[in-house]
């Protein structure tokens, strides 16, 4: 009996571990798969279609495009900040400036998926923010900063001609849902 003890253990470890591992690479692997979707509609949108949902269930379409060339970010930026849409990709928090628009446009992610690069951003690097109108706006970072989750004058869509990211801190926290926001503010540069 204790001759297939070990095998069948062995067995059941090996199928546990890989459970485990298929479950944590599940988020970062629907993310992914989304972003490509995301890209497709939004080339549709950029081509003036109307109906720019990235698969037809979808509640959000692409609003913008946002870049960043030092550490080789291409993602699509979503309509819309809750968590749905959140797990696909940034969003533009509702409220803040639109994309294009003269204002404080506000944008918010994951710090484990689409906005965990955040963490390396440095003052002085240049942001890209593509409207659905095929308008690329320059933006600088002037700054990083840790605010309580309270502090909505950061949403403030009069604060300036600036681009705000936000996203959970600090970024290797274990628990979800933290009070704090790790905030980039970046300042309009250009036409």
């Amino acid at each position: 009996m204790k001759q297939f003890a070990l095998p069948r253990i062995s067995l059941f470890a090996f199928v546990l571990g890989t459970g485990f591992l298929l479950h944590g690479a599940y988020i970062p692997a629907k993310a992914w798969v989304a972003q490509g979707l995301l890209d497709v509609a939004w080339d549709r949108r950029l081509a003036g279609a109307t109906d720019s949902r990235p698969w037809p269930w979808a509640d959000t379409m692409p609003l913008a495009r946002l870049r960043q060339p030092r550490l080789g970010i291409d993602q699509i930026v979503l309509e819309g900040a809750s968590g749905r849409v959140l797990a696909f990709g940034p969003g533009h928090i509702l409220g803040s400036a639109r994309p294009g628009e003269a204002g404080n446009v506000v944008i918010s992610g994951h710090r484990d998926t689409h906005f965990r690069w955040l963490a390396q951003v440095q003052s002085g690097d240049e942001l890209m923010l593509q409207t659905d109108d095929g308008r690329n706006l320059l933006y600088r970072v002037a700054q990083t900063s840790v605010h309580h989750e309270s502090d909505i004058g950061l949403l403030d869509p009069l604060e300036g001609d600036q681009l705000r990211l936000l996203t959970c801190y600090p970024f290797d926290a274990v628990a979800a849902g933290t009070p704090q926001r790790y905030v980039v503010t970046a300042l309009r540069s250009g036409v």
